[in-house]
């Protein structure tokens, strides 16, 4: 096997604390087949969260990153793209340097992020192939979806960071009836628009994973998004996608 732990960064990027992978996917990155590596950690606690096992920054199951890389340098030729995903993968200061070892493998890199971290974001964008970035509710109703009193303000930032980068992006949010009801989404919809946001994907809540007994119960089967909200939001966004 190859042994990557003489790569550069590679040793550094060995503390990167893994709560999950998934070696073989074609959803997580466009056009493209991919492994994921699922994150440890994040700040924010979002009730719809269907990972609450990778929200503490050290879980009960974490893979050895390195062991990771070993596989990764095996699949060459066979997948496109290696994902970071989460938990929130800007939270782990080693991300640089696990990034920079996957890319000299010679994978694409794709990020799903928050925007918790907007100058951890900076530093990584040139590094970056792709950035699926969650915006998740209009900035003044942040903080009763978060958690987090700025999370409005850094979120917006790091979305304005990927705009600016020139690296290709998709917006996403999820929607839960109490969290994001209709008037929100179109408040969201126009601030989106302002920002020159021309597709947005819109991913229903999920039951499967979440902790939230009350969110639960309040979109038992999951989240629909209703045909006539649907066609006021592309009156905002030309592109709105409903996946999932």
């Amino acid at each position: 096997m190859h042994d990557t732990a003489t790569m550069p960064d590679a040793a550094r990027a060995g503390s990167l604390r893994v709560g999950g992978f998934v070696p073989f996917t074609a959803t997580d990155y466009p056009e493209a087949l991919a492994a994921v590596v699922f994150c440890q950690g994040c700040p924010w606690r979002c009730g719809y969260c269907h990972n609450p096992h990778l929200l503490p920054a050290h879980g009960d199951d974490e893979r050895d990153f390195l062991r990771i890389l070993d596989w990764l340098a095996t699949r060459r030729g066979l997948l496109d793209a290696v994902v970071f995903s989460g938990g929130e993968p800007t939270a782990q200061p080693e991300l640089a340097d696990a990034v920079a070892a996957v890319r000299a493998l010679g994978f694409a890199i794709g990020l799903h992020t928050a925007g918790i971290y907007p100058r951890r974001l900076a530093s990584l964008l040139g590094q970056l192939d792709w950035v699926g970035i969650d915006i998740k509710a209009p900035a003044a109703e942040y903080a009763s979806l978060t958690g987090a009193a700025t999370s409005g303000i850094a979120a917006l930032a790091s979305l304005d960071l990927v705009l600016d980068s020139g690296v290709a992006y998709e917006v996403r949010t999820t929607v839960h009836p109490a969290l994001t009801p209709p008037a929100a989404l179109e408040e969201l919809a126009r601030e989106l628009a302002g920002r020159g946001i021309a597709r947005w994907v819109l991913q229903p809540f999920r039951v499967t994973g979440c902790a939230d007994e009350a969110l639960v119960a309040g979109a038992p089967q999951g989240a629909t998004i209703e045909p006539a909200l649907l066609a006021r939001l592309r009156g905002h966004v030309s592109a709105v996608e409903v996946r999932g």
